[in-house]
């Protein structure tokens, strides 16, 4: 056993994972492939608790791919609420529509056919074959990312997206066996997002505590951070305004109520054009605003 594997261990972490382990809808069987596809899409970026009574919306209204891809992508973006980044919605429909077309209605397992999908990268192409179908590939997301950096580097981890190098570590690090080694990941992502979290990790309740090597060399101060672009007066503020006219809305919204969204015209005018050009929004003849049919 390497001094790596011995700091991440893998049977601390299962028996916490199986005490501790959220009872997430996606996380049942019966939540199928599909079930742990929409959860990836929707958990990007946003935490759980947002998600789970969007998930579960969802997943009655659609329980296949084929029942999505057979209703209008306005219909996906408008059920996709105030979850953010509704462009998901429309990757996520245009992937339910791919997978009805062209894999039989039934979500892939090999990750290069997953990586084909609309809106599906390296991140959750692993993360659907992994915790979907048991496959045993390296799943790194911000949570796991900082747990190996804390436990294995022994330092702290600046909030980037994982590197091929990430991947091949945590590779090294999984059990043999191919469901096994699932369970793994999903128990460092678990570890990160319950124990080891970015501002206040609970160390005295980590079963990794006495392995972790930046605990052990004084918790070194954390490299600097990129700035994070205040939320209020943004284009992506405006946008969602906007948005949300449009999917209170049972028809095309009048250019004048449009208005109302927000007091700039300039700024008003350029997120409609951007919500335009991203397929969330479209014009009608009489330059009313719908989202897509």
């Amino acid at each position: 056993m390497t001094a790596t594997e011995h700091r991440l261990d893998v049977d601390r972490l299962l028996v916490f994972f199986g005490d501790h382990g959220r009872d997430l809808p996606w996380r049942r069987p019966e939540a199928g492939p599909w079930g742990v596809m929409v959860s990836e899409f929707m958990l990007q970026q946003t935490p759980v608790v947002r998600v789970l009574p969007v998930f579960e919306a969802w997943m009655r209204r659609w329980p296949r791919p084929a029942d999505l891809a057979a209703d209008s992508s306005g219909d996906a973006v408008r059920a996709w609420g105030r979850l953010g980044y509704p462009r998901r919605a429309l990757r996520l429909h245009a992937a339910a529509t791919a997978i009805t077309n062209d894999h039989d209605g039934a979500v892939p397992s090999d990750i290069p056919e997953l990586l084909s999908l609309p809106g599906v990268g390296e991140y959750t192409a692993r993360a659907i074959a992994a915790f979907a179908f048991g496959a045993r590939t390296p799943v790194v997301d911000t949570n796991v990312r900082r747990v190996l950096s804390r436990v294995v580097r022994g330092v702290d981890s600046v909030r980037e997206p994982a590197t091929p190098a990430d991947r091949r570590e945590l590779e090294s690090l999984l059990p043999t066996e191919s469901v096994r080694a699932a369970r793994f990941s999903a128990a460092v992502m678990e570890l990160g997002a319950l124990i080891c979290s970015a501002g206040d990790p609970d160390c005295d309740r980590c079963p990794l505590s006495g392995r972790c090597a930046w605990r052990a060399a004084g918790y070194p101060p954390t490299p600097a951070r990129r700035a994070v672009q205040a939320f209020a007066g943004t284009d992506r503020q405006v946008r969602g305004k906007i948005m949300a006219l449009l999917r209170a809305a049972h028809g095309p919204v009048a250019g004048s109520v449009i208005d109302t969204a927000w007091p700039d015209p300039i700024q008003r005018d350029r997120c409609v054009a951007s919500l335009i050009t991203d397929g969330l929004a479209v014009t009608d003849r009489d330059g009313g605003l719908s989202l897509p049919g």
